[in-house]
């Protein structure tokens, strides 16, 4: 979550008086994050959040996504719901942005998670995934395996202005991906973006998943590659095995992992890896002027990249058999 657009009081007056929420307390931007322009809104009938949609979110892809949080929730998987203005619509427009009022949830997120939180973590993402399962919407992946030149193609000239040889072993490694990416694993509704800020705990236990603006269509496994880059990594760059043990077991205590699964487990972490290097590496080097918001360090995924091309099996992520 970020601030890119500044939404005027006349604005966000005019926005809400077509939706029944109650009157305005406060509301305020929220600067984590590096997506979409976001407001904590508080109200007389509840506390909401109001996005307004940048960047790399498509106006078209919306109503998958605001289709899926309604999906999961009714599935009693608890995420945000969009909340339909008077005429029974969720989207609407302000400031010149596609924009949502969606609910707020409680629970906090965890900077610095512990085995039990990971271990919650995995489950979570296990009941999404089968949840998803009968979503009648499907989404391709544009920031799988295709958009990732096109990605490297926007910053290759600069990589090495961020650091010597970014571009050289960049191509190197979209090279080895092309050639041994797989592409008959188990399939369906993955979220594509669990990282730590958006998933909400009360103690140890999952109290809500949130942001689900790159979620589409693709490999399971692939959203568990994801979450091991995400919440397993220490802040000195080592991988811890704990963390990632608690995360499989949780997982598979809902939903096995298939022996192809398994065996794609390293690809799909560099593959994840190299996504997340790529759209920072964008943002890094194109940060909008004015953005209430700090870019993240690419250079994070380029060290866990070089972790994960010397792993061999995913027993090396904490899989137990």
């Amino acid at each position: 979550m970020a601030v890119y657009t500044e939404v005027s009081d006349e604005e966000l007056a005019s926005f809400l008086d077509t939706y029944d929420i109650g009157a305005v307390l406060s509301y305020k931007g929220i600067a984590e994050g590096v997506e979409n322009t976001n407001y904590f809104l508080h109200t007389t009938e509840g506390s909401y959040i109001l996005t307004l949609y940048e960047k790399r979110v498509k106006e078209a892809d919306l109503p998958f996504f605001l289709g899926l949080m309604q999906h999961l929730a009714n599935k009693g998987l608890n995420c945000p719901l969009p909340v339909n203005n008077r005429q029974g619509q969720a989207l609407g427009r302000i400031a010149g942005r596609p924009a949502v009022i969606i609910t707020f949830l409680e629970g906090v997120a965890v900077r610095r998670p512990t085995a039990r939180h990971c271990e919650a973590l995995g489950g979570a993402l296990a009941r999404l995934h089968l949840a998803g399962q009968d979503f009648a919407m499907s989404r391709p992946n544009a920031l799988s395996l295709d958009g990732w030149a096109p990605l490297f193609a926007q910053a290759e000239a600069q990589a090495d202005t961020v650091a010597g040889g970014l571009a050289d072993r960049t191509r190197r490694e979209l090279a080895y991906l092309q050639e041994v990416w797989p592409t008959s694993l188990p399939t369906g509704t993955i979220h594509a973006d669990l990282f730590t800020d958006n998933v909400f705990f009360i103690g140890t236990e999952v109290s809500g998943l949130i942001d689900f603006y790159f979620a589409c269509t693709d490999a399971f496994a692939y959203d568990v590659a994801i979450c091991l880059n995400a919440w397993c990594f220490e802040q000195d760059g080592s991988f811890n095995l704990t963390k990632g043990q608690a995360i499989l077991a949780g997982y598979q205590a809902v939903r096995r992992l298939s022996g192809e699964e398994v065996e794609a487990l390293p690809v799909l972490c560099r593959g994840s890896a190299m996504r997340f290097m790529l759209t920072r590496l964008v943002d890094w080097l194109n940060v909008p002027p004015g953005a209430l918001v700090k870019p993240k360090d690419p250079l994070e995924y380029d060290r866990k990249l070089h972790f994960h091309r010397h792993v061999k099996h995913a027993r090396e992520y904490g899989l137990e058999a």
